[in-house]
């Protein structure tokens, strides 16, 4: 027998957690954290979880036997596949006993483990002892009586798979996050391909989008940096994602037309150092003449920190970047808004937004402090982004195409609205539930 039970990732965007069973195999696509969830019982930073049993009694893990560092139970999940590196999908495998393997992309392990190195540990995120193991696209793992073929897709993310799933009973497809919109849209296709002829039947994905879609594209994000830029002649802020290499690319090609340099932070320098070894990214590293290296003011600075700053030239600390408002694009996200009381922002300064504007009542908070701070120092800003998630007219297509027998819409916050819009497609459209398990 085989069945999928949803632990996470229903009803809300991110958190994915989906358990695959195939007789005595049992592996899990992604394990994140859900945000939305913990959003409603907690607050950073002074009411954060701190013990895993709180985690398990409102549901952020699974309560399954065997599965956790903690439980001295036998190992009771045989497997891990990561479909990408960002937190909602990946962020709760601190917890996992370290004899259970993790697989994921190249490109995922080369960011977790830059972000294991840079620290520091975090009780929800501590990958002390992991083990990831990396594929590629082509490479097939075998786990029982599971066979797992990764296929790339295109995310804001690099390194993002979505995978299709041979077992026992059929095939089935999981797309992890992925969009037709970015700027490899042919490694969505090849997904694409891949699920249709795989005949699935079942796909699990994500429709994140259903309830606000913002149609664009990373060549109009790119044009659209380029004109604000070109126009400022004082300071540019800018606050995007920091291992979207779409948009590093789309902020230092703009920041370079338009005679500047892209300031970046030393976590984001460690990150370029190691995602440029990768030939396939074709991002700058951080020793790049374009590239300025901020140094933020702290008394003491991590290894990792010392490390990059002994070893380049390009590095700038606030009152240095003050000197030279009109030749940087800063990246400056919040938490390091203070920094402007050395820099001091020259008149015709601005912000720019490159990434979601707020969805929670928890980040609502956090961006009106950001405009306080914006008003302050007289910065207008500007909102310039493009979604990472496929838009649902493109998904309607896509779900066509391939024509899974059933379709479970997750990473979104009204599956019912998903599967009234795709009344027309003949699949069998199923909202899952928290917790439910469902026979394939």
């Amino acid at each position: 027998m085989v069945s999928v039970t949803f632990y996470g990732g229903v009803g809300e965007i991110g958190g994915n957690k989906v358990l695959v069973e195939d007789g005595e195999t049992r592996v899990f696509l992604d394990f994140g954290m859900p945000f939305g969830a913990k959003g409603r019982y907690y607050s950073a930073p002074f009411l954060s979880p701190r013990c895993e049993e709180a985690l398990l009694e409102f549901g952020f893990l699974p309560d399954i036997d065997g599965l956790y560092e903690s439980d001295p139970a036998e190992q009771s999940v045989d497997a891990v596949f990561l479909s990408h590196s960002h937190m909602d999908h990946s962020s709760y495998i601190t917890f996992l006993k370290r004899s259970i393997p993790v697989h994921c992309g190249e490109c995922t392990k080369t960011i977790l483990d830059s972000l294991r190195e840079m620290g520091p540990k975090r009780f929800e995120f501590d990958l002390t002892g992991i083990d990831l193991r990396s594929f590629r696209t082509g490479d097939r793992v075998r786990v029982g009586s599971v066979e797992v073929e990764p296929v790339h897709v295109d995310h804001s993310v690099p390194g993002a798979y979505g995978f299709v799933i041979h077992t026992s009973e059929g095939t089935i497809v999981y797309t992890g996050d992925f969009r037709a919109h970015g700027t490899a849209p042919q490694l969505t296709r090849d997904f694409v391909e891949a699920a249709k002829k795989a005949d699935p039947i079942a796909m699990i994905t994500e429709a994140t989008n259903t309830t606000g879609a913002s149609p664009s594209s990373e060549p109009v994000v790119e044009e659209k940096l380029t004109g604000v830029i070109g126009q400022a002649r004082g300071l540019v802020l800018a606050d995007f994602a920091r291992a979207d290499v779409d948009r590093i690319r789309s902020f230092y090609s703009a920041a370079r037309a338009t005679g500047r340099r892209l300031g970046v932070s030393l976590k984001q320098a460690y990150l370029l150092r190691e995602l440029c070894r990768d030939p396939h990214l074709c991002v700058p590293g951080a020793d790049d003449e374009g590239i300025l290296i901020f140094k933020r003011s702290k008394k003491t600075y991590y290894k990792w920190e010392r490390e990059i700053l002994d070893s380049h030239d390009n590095v700038a600390d606030s009152e240095e970047m003050g000197e030279m408002q009109g030749e940087v694009v800063l990246a400056c996200s919040l938490y390091n808004m203070e920094e402007l009381v050395r820099i001091k922002p020259s008149g015709e300064s601005c912000y720019i937004l490159s990434g979601s504007e707020p969805f929670n009542e928890e980040m609502e908070i956090d961006f009106a402090k950001l405009l306080n701070w914006l008003r302050h120092y007289g910065l207008p800003q500007y909102h310039i982004h493009v979604s990472g998630h496929i838009m649902p007219l493109e998904l309607r297509d896509v779900i066509k195409e391939i024509e899974p027998k059933k379709v479970f819409p997750i990473h979104t916050e009204d599956p019912g609205l998903f599967t009234k819009f795709c009344r027309t497609v003949e699949c069998n459209f199923l909202a899952p539930g928290i917790g439910q398990t469902y026979e394939l």
